[in-house]
């Protein structure tokens, strides 16, 4: 038995066991990624499907997920690969990528205009040691390399992949600690303590889904892009107000489907909001 320290869940894991996020197991009393390698999603994407707007537009990536999740959105588009039943019934039929092998796949793309390796469509970092292990092959390839995360993961887990990592999404759902509580199962302080973290030396991009009669207030977009704006860089400079912010539509799906979509005017009139502070607000998907 052996205690996971990727998230602030912190599972005690039996040997041959699974961890919450059903990708983390036990080894001879060492906890390691049993998803290491297992990809169950592999395509060519634009980098704007990240979503990043302001980092290489215009370009391709490989994306590259596999399974499992720390959180437990009920509305998650991805529930197929992150954490259903139907999830961990795929643990059992991905495919096995190794670093090499998804390093060289992404360098046979370069003529269709692909510049590296996205890892997302599930929650990366709960097996971020195959990030380790194929983003250093993917930089020696001259390409780069781009997490889709959640931000639920410990700071030594970042910092471990910071030197390999060209740019992130970070996914900030919502701005109070009853939302990622009650409706996310996760903890707002540690995914702000890794966005503090990672826009230190890293190209980041930020995404808030706005939900119907959860997050989609201005009072709360007004306090979450205050915060944005005051990040700094590794030198202290203020850089926050540079920081993309993509504000998206919900659809119901999955387990949220007790509401209707975000009406697209309440989407344009908090990306209005998040202006005031921010100079770089998409509105995606309306």
């Amino acid at each position: 038995m052996a205690v996971c320290e990727v998230c602030f869940r912190h599972c005690n894991i039996a040997e041959g066991g699974l961890g919450f996020c059903g990708a983390r197991t036990c080894l001879d009393g060492k906890v390691t990624a049993a998803n290491y390698g297992r990809v169950t999603s592999l395509a060519l994407d634009p980098i704007e499907k990240k979503p990043l707007s302001r980092f290489h537009p215009g370009s391709m990536i490989i994306s590259a997920g596999s399974y499992g999740c720390n959180l437990r959105c009920p509305f998650c588009q991805n529930y197929q690969i992150s954490w259903s039943e139907e999830a961990f019934r795929y643990a059992e039929k991905a495919e096995y990528i190794s670093p090499e092998e998804l390093a060289d796949i992404a360098a046979s793309y370069r003529s269709r205009g692909n510049i590296g390796v996205a890892f997302t469509y599930n929650e990366p970092l709960i097996g971020y040691e195959y990030i380790r292990d194929t983003a250093r092959l993917v930089h020696e390839k001259g390409m780069v390399n781009v997490i889709v995360t959640n931000g639920t993961a410990s700071l030594p887990v970042l910092r471990e992949l910071a030197p390999f990592i060209d740019a992130m999404n970070i996914d900030l759902k919502g701005f109070t600690d009853r939302y990622y509580r009650d409706i996310l199962g996760g903890d707002r302080a540690i995914v702000m303590d890794f966005i503090t973290e990672a826009a230190k030396d890293c190209h980041i991009e930020l995404t808030t889904l706005i939900i119907p009669g959860e997050n989609d207030t201005e009072n709360e977009m007004r306090a979450m892009t205050e915060w944005i704006a005051g990040l700094t860089d590794r030198d202290g400079n203020v850089i926050g107000s540079d920081i993309p912010l993509h504000i998206s539509r919900f659809f119901p799906r999955f387990h949220m489907t007790d509401r209707k979509a975000t009406d697209v005017s309440k989407v344009y009139r908090l990306a209005d909001v998040a202006r005031e502070k921010l100079r770089y607000v998409y509105t995606g998907n309306c």
